[in-house]
């Protein structure tokens, strides 16, 4: 099943529009490799920027991660404020009071300093103060008529997984309803990256293993889903050999490993980010916003369960998948036999790196509702097989 360019992109058709082209959005500059936070300084000089807005979640700052950039910042004499009321799966609250905190600033650039948490609340943050017409934060939701790019973000990962810093993706959680809701918008880009390995080195292991398992979630499903393409096929099976090239280096903290996962998660975010995810994410949504599962840990659980799901309809994609993942002996094998063979190597590093098999915080009780906010999830859509409430309550029931 070879996809083309002349497929749909998901997020034209959602807005109504029927175009035969499609879009690819990435940031305009990016830095990679060890001492990449050092170009810090001469894009914010370069840019005119007068103050920054650090966004860093509170493990950061206690841990003197984000003192490795706000260092930088004074050692040019380049004030600053620092907002962390930053929590996992974070919510509309630390969204508005981060608007709130940005508004006293007097900033006028956003620099975003960890995971998928902290670019996620920061991405809201500046789309809302450059739209705040949107200041409800809910409205957001889906793909949102946003008239102005956000406050300009320069974004600093911290972890190896989540390539929210090349995406135009974030998620935020509805505490009082419960759901976790995908915002989708070119104009949250964020205008800078610095991928820099050295500021992923202090993830603790298993941080290391649930992102860097996220990170090849994004690739398997970018790769599979509907509006995929030529050029996003080849972010994510680059993606996909270097994670299961590197990702057990990663959780033992090689420098080989953390640079090797440091490259595969933002080449991967390059391709799933214009094309869409599928049910996997779809599902882990639910569990993060029901049961604060871990976004990572989450993703990680369902994949193999996800790609036996979908296996049927993802035409001859699975043999590639199998050989970027170092099966051998994949060209001699029948269909049935490498789309076997390619979730048996993604359980296996799984189990490799520790993620767990099973969520003990699910209920019998809840499974209509985890099902019905799966469905319901921006990420849904682009799933290559249609899923009916029954199956996806059995899919979670795996997880049980």
């Amino acid at each position: 099943m070879r996809t083309t360019g002349k497929l749909q992109d998901p997020l034209q058709k959602e807005r109504g529009v029927f175009l035969m082209a499609t879009r690819i959005s990435l940031n305009g500059t990016s830095y990679h490799g060890s001492g990449a936070i050092q170009e810090i300084i001469t894009e914010f000089q370069s840019r005119g920027f007068t103050k920054a807005f650090v966004a860093s979640d509170p493990d950061l700052v206690k841990f003197k991660v984000t003192a490795k950039v706000t260092d930088l910042l004074e050692g040019a004499d380049i004030p600053y404020t620092v907002y962390s009321d930053i929590k996992p799966n974070p919510t509309i609250a630390n969204v508005q009071h981060g608007v709130k905190a940005f508004k006293a600033s007097g900033a006028d650039c956003i620099i975003a300093i960890g995971g998928g948490s902290s670019m996620d609340t920061s991405k809201a943050i500046g789309i809302i103060i450059a739209n705040p017409e949107f200041a409800d934060v809910r409205s957001l939701e889906g793909c949102a008529p946003t008239k102005n790019p956000s406050v300009p973000i320069l974004a600093v990962p911290t972890t190896a997984g989540t390539a929210a810093e090349v995406t135009i993706n974030y998620v935020i959680t509805d505490v009082e309803k419960e759901r976790k809701f995908v915002c989708v918008d070119p104009h949250d880009m964020p205008v800078v990256a610095f991928v820099d390995p050295d500021m992923m080195a202090s993830m603790p292991k298993g941080l290391t293993a649930s992102t860097g398992m996220d990170a090849l979630t994004h690739a398997i499903e970018g790769y599979t889903t509907r509006a995929a393409w030529e050029m996003t096929d080849m972010f994510h099976i680059e993606a996909i050999r270097l994670i299961a090239e590197n990702l057990r280096g990663a959780v033992a903290n090689t420098k080989e490993g953390r640079e090797g996962m440091a490259l595969a998660q933002y080449i991967a975010g390059m391709g799933f980010s214009n094309v869409g995810l599928g049910i996997d994410h779809s599902m882990a949504h639910t569990l993060s916003a029901h049961y604060d599962t871990p976004h990572g840990v989450a993703c990680a659980m369902l994949l193999p369960i996800s790609m036996e799901f979908n296996k049927e309809y993802t035409g001859d994609k699975y043999k590639a998948i199998a050989k970027a993942m170092g099966v051998e002996g994949v060209d001699s094998m029948t269909q049935e036999e490498y789309r076997d063979a390619a979730i048996a190597a993604v359980r296996k590093l799984s189990k490799d790196v520790g993620i767990p098999e099973k969520n003990e915080k699910i209920r019998e009780e809840d499974l209509e509702q985890l099902a019905k906010d799966a469905l319901a999830d921006a990420c849904y859509p682009g799933n290559p097989r249609e899923a009916t409430r029954e199956q996806v309550i059995e899919m979670f029931r795996k997880l049980m």
